[in-house]
């Protein structure tokens, strides 16, 4: 059974998110880790050290923007953008967490280059209401 609200897994993931890739207080960010994470990610190394470990290899520039943002039970469902990584283009990224006890036990994500204009065959930003720049 579930201890935390839809509603409070949803702040918990953007408070998180924020206070490790944008903030980049990693201190502060493994109160939203377990010590037990689960990484699902072909990205990133396993655990939560490997997470962090990722994010400090990154520069300085990082920068994480929420989007829509869902909740059910225990899982949590947000798309957002990451952006300042260092690549020519920045990740869209659908990213499911599944929190226990408060914070989060497992992770899973789904990635993609953000599509300019030119690029987009629908005509349509991934990723809010303009294209990138």
């Amino acid at each position: 059974m579930s201890k935390t609200t839809p509603e409070q897994n949803k702040a918990l993931v953007l408070k998180a998110f924020d206070t490790l890739f944008n903030k980049r207080d990693y201190d502060a960010a493994e109160r939203f880790w377990s010590e037990k994470y689960i990484q699902h990610s072909a990205h990133i190394p396993p655990g939560r050290n490997g997470l962090f470990n990722l994010i400090r290899s990154l520069p300085a520039t990082l920068r994480y923007e929420p989007g829509v943002i869902f909740a059910e039970g225990d899982y949590v469902m947000v798309h957002g953008r990451f952006s300042g990584t260092g690549r020519p283009t920045a990740w869209i990224a659908a990213d499911v967490l599944r929190v226990e006890n408060g914070v989060f036990a497992e992770h899973w994500d789904v990635l993609q280059d953000e599509a300019t204009q030119a690029e987009s065959q629908s005509g349509l930003p991934m990723f809010g209401t303009r294209f990138p720049a």
